[in-house]
């Protein structure tokens, strides 16, 4: 995981919230063509990622009997992506990722108690790509115009992240290889 700024799964996370992600540098000439537009709508912490459960666990409960139950919840193999439509919310623009759907149930179903984004989006909200947050509604407009010219894009996962917030920002802390 790139120790670097970009966006973070939250915007009110406190340190040590920790979160499951997948990374998708494929998908940072978006993030860097809506930080363009408006720099206040691409939150610092991770580069660009789908969520699968945030919050996970506190940051002093993730230890190796933890990351092995989160492993045992994976499939086995890359998981192919095709980022192709975009989504917009008032100052939401996002990039649906329902190929991780499933990916999201696992984890969500090995972790029961955590509920994804504290249950504001419902038990199951749909896996995306945060391209933009909270902007301006005229910058919305455009970023989700550029975001929408850029796509589609066809990737791939092959690696699970877990990641931590530190009082320095957003930091890897286990990778989860797809593979057993």
């Amino acid at each position: 995981m790139n120790p670097r700024p970009a966006r973070g799964p939250a915007k009110a996370a406190t340190a040590g919230t920790t979160a499951v992600v997948g990374l998708l540098p494929d998908a940072e000439p978006l993030l860097r063509s809506a930080a363009g537009t408006d720099g206040q709508a691409v939150r610092p912490g991770l580069p660009a990622q789908a969520t699968l459960l945030y919050p996970w666990l506190p940051a002093d409960e993730v230890d190796e009997s933890e990351l092995h139950r989160l492993r045992l919840a994976l499939p086995v193999g890359p998981v192919r992506l095709g980022l192709a439509s975009v989504e917009r919310t008032g100052g939401f623009v996002g990039v649906p990722v329902p190929e991780l759907s499933p990916l999201a149930d696992a984890v969500r179903t090995a972790f029961p108690a955590q509920v994804p984004y504290g249950g504001r989006f419902g038990p199951r909200p749909p896996v995306h790509l945060t391209v933009a947050l909270d902007a301006d509604p005229r910058a919305a407009d455009d970023i989700a115009r550029r975001t929408a010219a850029a796509l589609p894009i066809t990737t791939e996962i092959n690696t699970l992240h877990v990641a931590g917030l530190a009082p320095t920002g957003w930091q890897g802390l286990a990778e989860l290889p797809l593979s057993h």
